[in-house]
């Protein structure tokens, strides 16, 4: 383990543009599941009779407005995942020079809760909320404190949060910026995440870089692609890269 540490430091230092792409693992890490693992899914459905998959979408938001957010406020506000050292760690290495941007999969603004800047979040967050009526934004907590539907306090209508739901289309620009760093990386690391992962592989397909790296406590079968590769979670493994 230990030349593997040394290696990416070397990896790291010798970089002059460094990306992270931040997967579930790094909201794992920090106490949560996500919507999509077994046990998650498990518990929805006992729950509420449906899966995530069919609650968690513009279909459910627009047609069972209360239902929707009684899940939203218990399942996706009840559940915020802690900081771990990964995302300080990476605001330090942002703040060195040797980070220059992260891609994040999480709506929970992990690495921005940890002090990073540039940060391009792939769903959004559920920090920042909008009318889309009139685009006054609301905060989490207006939502997680509403009674039933929160609603705009201008005009009345349904306040949306700032997730992307499941089956709805990515920002293109947002898509486009991610391309567009993962083509400038010259050093591309995976955190908590593999080659074959449903958001990322279709970035990971337009690096080309130095090297690839990946830190993730998951084996995959695509690892052997990579120069370096990690079994472990980003939070055991950056703190002890010395930022």
């Amino acid at each position: 383990m230990e030349k593997k540490i040394e290696l990416l430091k070397k990896i790291i230092n010798d970089s002059s543009y460094t990306v992270m792409l931040g997967g579930s693992g790094m909201m794992k890490e920090g106490g949560y599941q996500g919507l999509k693992s077994p046990e998650q899914a498990y518990e929805t459905e006992k729950k509420y009779g449906l899966s995530p998959e069919d609650i968690f979408t513009t279909v459910f938001y627009n047609n069972r407005t209360e239902q929707f957010f009684d899940f939203y406020r218990t399942e996706i506000l009840g559940n915020i995942p802690q900081v771990t050292e990964s995302a300080y760690v990476a605001a330090r290495m942002e703040a060195a020079g040797k980070l220059q941007c992260i891609i994040d999969s999480n709506v929970y603004d992990l690495p921005q809760r940890g002090g990073c800047k540039h940060v391009i979040s792939l769903h959004g967050s559920i920090y920042h909320n909008q009318c889309p009526h009139c685009g006054r934004e609301y905060p989490m907590e207006y939502i997680r404190d509403s009674e039933k539907i929160p609603r705009c306090e201008n005009c009345g209508r349904v306040i949306r949060p700032g997730v992307s739901l499941y089956g709805e289309m990515l920002d293109s620009s947002i898509m486009s910026e991610a391309t567009r760093q993962v083509e400038q990386a010259e050093v591309l690391m995976l955190m908590g995440t593999s080659m074959e992962s449903e958001v990322f592989s279709k970035y990971v397909r337009y690096f080309e870089g130095k090297k690839l790296v990946i830190i993730h406590k998951d084996e995959h079968f695509m690892d052997e692609k990579a120069d370096l590769v990690i079994l472990d979670e980003p939070k055991n493994i950056l703190p002890r890269l010395g930022f």
